[in-house]
């Protein structure tokens, strides 16, 4: 009963803190889980592993709903939700961010029943599949980095120096002998580089109107086609390293052909949401860590068990059917403040916030990490070269790791 107890009330405070870190830009999952592994040997004292992991998993799945939000209305996304701007600003600019804030959810939804039913695929076959192509793992994920260039057309060569780029940031930052690489590196590639960029905008939101549910819809064969395009997509990303949502998206979205806009938000949703649930799963079928978040749960739970993986699967459907009414109601209320708020002065404090968190943990040579990588990413967002490309922090250090 007392576990129950710990692990509703771990469900509870993890969607709240997936509310906040979604909603306000900069603040990402992977610093509040790096905050918690931080305290875990004191707050474990008090509460099971178990609870700790159900915090961690509920806030990610909740930050996969709310995260859209700042992506599409303030044009500051994480590095989930990058893919929402564009297509996203364009509704915002015709009034419509709510609707499109909503049809992204409905990609979301529809990725938490998908989880359920990949759950038994992941469980039972990953480990034969991953032993199969782990000799293979280099060239399949060379493979996938060459998929990703060739489809980007107009800014191949700038995509191919920041990967590079980002690639040697993510050596350097992983072998400093930081105490969290991954803070500085990410929080400057994806939310330092956001705020800056809001900042400096300065933009008003335009009137929004905010749309019954029943009349943002979209076509039964498009959404089936969105549908089993992330299905393909999202199960690849979830187990092969480097890989994730924005990468998902972009694969999902050249498996349909050109998606129209209302597609295309609703394939970031469920591309989103279904990476980052099957990463769990991962971790429990494989024991590999495939997002930032699902790394620190596998670092309090570094065995988990199958009644271990029930919670979690539970824990995912709670916090997502949670998520969806939230993200509604947070929506709404954006419509209603956003338009009367000063971003800008909103958007130093959090930078200043982030900064701080980072000397905290990595130290100044840590903030060094954080300056360049802010850097790098402004770079990406003047060149109008798509952020996914960043991800090679991640993806050429595990390239050279099979090379090596």
């Amino acid at each position: 009963m007392i576990l129950l107890l710990a692990l509703f009330i771990a469900l509870i405070v993890g969607i709240i803190a997936g509310c906040i870190t979604g909603f306000l830009p900069g603040i990402h999952i992977n610093l509040v889980a790096a905050l918690l592994f931080g305290i875990s040997a004191l707050l474990l004292a008090y509460f099971p592993p178990l609870a700790l992991a159900i915090f961690i998993v509920a806030m990610s799945i909740t930050h996969s709903f709310v995260d859209f939000i700042p992506s599409i209305f303030l044009g500051a996304p994480d590095d989930d939700s990058v893919l929402a701007v564009l297509p996203g600003h364009e509704m915002l600019i015709k009034g419509k961010g709510y609707e499109a804030v909503i049809l992204t959810l409905y990609g979301s939804m529809a990725a938490i029943f998908m989880i359920l039913l990949l759950t038994p695929l992941f469980v039972f076959f990953l480990p034969k599949v991953y032993s199969f192509l782990k000799p293979i793992m280099l060239i399949i994920l060379l493979l996938t980095s060459f998929f990703l260039f060739y489809f980007d057309k107009k800014t191949r060569i700038w995509a191919i120096i920041i990967f590079f780029l980002s690639g040697i940031l993510g050596i350097a930052s992983l072998n400093l002998g930081l105490k969290e690489p991954l803070l500085p590196l990410l929080s400057g590639l994806f939310g330092a580089s956001s705020l800056i960029t809001s900042i400096m905008k300065k933009q008003k939101m335009p009137k929004q109107k905010i749309t019954k549910l029943k009349k943002i819809r979209v076509k039964k064969k498009s959404l089936l086609q969105v549908l089993v395009a992330s299905l393909i997509a999202s199960p690849l990303c979830s187990f092969l390293p480097g890989l994730g949502s924005g990468q998902a998206a972009v694969i999902g979205s050249e498996v349909t052909g050109d998606l129209k806009r209302k597609e295309f938000l609703v394939l970031l949703g469920s591309v989103s949401t279904l990476v980052m649930g099957l990463s769990f799963i991962t971790l429990y079928s494989i024991q590999k860590a495939r997002t930032g978040t699902a790394v620190f749960a596998g670092k309090i739970i570094p065995d988990l068990t199958r009644s271990d993986l029930y919670f979690i699967l539970g824990a995912i459907f709670l916090s997502g059917i949670a998520a969806f009414f939230l993200t509604i109601f947070l929506a709404k209320l954006s419509v209603k403040l956003l338009s009367k708020v000063n971003y800008s002065k909103l958007s130093i404090v959090i930078l200043l916030f982030v900064s701080a968190i980072v000397i905290y943990f990595s130290g100044f040579l840590g903030f060094l990490v954080f300056f360049v990588s802010t850097f790098l990413g402004l770079t990406c967002i003047f060149l109008n070269i798509r952020r996914t490309h960043l991800m090679g922090c991640l993806l050429l250090p595990t390239i050279l790791y099979y090379l090596l």
